[in-house]
């Protein structure tokens, strides 16, 4: 017999059993706030040149587009606040590359959820994502309770703060849905203060175009000029709309012992960066997010910040 809160109990139980810090559960429907708010977005090119962002905007909108027959969108929530830190001297790469690739960690423990799905209820249609298909996953994520969309459009759990990955798994059984959260971020405006290249336009809205992470990363040409004294010695994302949010003071370590970092990266000084080889750059980066830049696009970046 189907049982809609059996099922959801088991879902909660087996994020849990899988090593997510978080789980909340929304149907799967038409996002109607979020479309105005992409469409503005992409109609102001705050997405520079990323431009599969203009790609499957129906799709972004409405998972049901994407797995036919869904029902349900559980939404996931994995820590990645490392115990270690970088030398501080050295140029800086997102705390969420410090170890494995999230993409491969989070897609293994997905599919081995929906295949416990599909042992506990029988006959499951669904789909894993992380973060690499016209999702919008921090939305979904909000609509399910998990946090709110802070003012530097990171989703902020009131409890542990923000440095978490989002993965959701579309599927077509009808469970019981949480409820959304208040938004916390009251009058603080430190993100907006504290953003390097001023790339948080507005609360809540971030100029994608002129964002760190995204002239690292995204960017395959020469970074513009313009930037230069800007970077904060970021060569690989940048945490800093993180690192002053107050609701990270709650962040602890993470438990996932594939998100350590193992080759030393964390205490290669300066000259290390500056003098990596290619060879040093397959070797170190062969399981990291890191390895998205290519060697050259890493070299650009650290180049770019010994010019400042």
């Amino acid at each position: 017999m189907y049982s809609k809160s059996k099922h959801t109990a088991f879902i909660k139980q087996e994020a849990k059993r899988l090593g997510f810090d978080y789980c909340g559960i929304s149907k799967a429907d038409f996002l109607a706030e979020e479309a105005p708010r992409l469409e503005k977005w992409l109609n102001n090119n705050m997405h520079g040149e990323m431009k599969y962002m203009e790609n499957h905007f129906d799709k972004r909108l409405d998972p049901r587009l994407l797995v036919e027959g869904s029902k349900s969108v559980i939404s996931l929530l994995l820590n990645y606040f490392p115990a270690q830190q970088q030398n501080p001297d050295a140029p800086k790469i997102s705390k969420y590359a410090y170890g494995n690739d999230y993409h491969d960690v989070i897609k293994a423990k997905c599919k081995e959820f929906l295949e416990r799905m599909q042992e506990e209820i029988g006959e499951v249609n669904g789909r894993c994502f992380v973060d690499s298909a016209p999702v919008l996953d921090k939305a979904w994520a909000a609509k399910s309770g998990l946090g709110w969309i802070g003012k530097n459009a990171n989703l902020i759990n009131k409890g542990s703060g923000s440095f978490y990955f989002i993965a959701e798994i579309i599927c077509d059984v009808e469970l019981e849905y949480d409820s959304p959260i208040k938004d916390f971020c009251g009058t603080c405006t430190k993100c907006l203060d504290a953003c390097p290249t001023q790339a948080i336009v507005s609360p809540y809205v971030v100029d994608g175009s002129k964002c760190i992470s995204y002239l690292t990363i995204e960017l395959k040409e020469n970074i513009p000029s313009s930037f230069k004294n800007k970077m904060d010695d970021w060569v690989f994302g940048c945490d800093v709309c993180q690192d002053v949010c107050p609701w990270n003071s709650f962040s602890k370590p993470h438990n996932e012992p594939l998100f350590e970092n193992k080759n030393g990266l964390l205490d290669w000084d300066k000259n290390q960066w500056q003098e990596i080889t290619e060879e040093t750059f397959k070797k170190v980066f062969s399981k990291s997010a890191v390895k998205r830049t290519k060697y050259n696009g890493l070299l650009r970046n650290v180049k770019f910040i010994g010019k400042e």
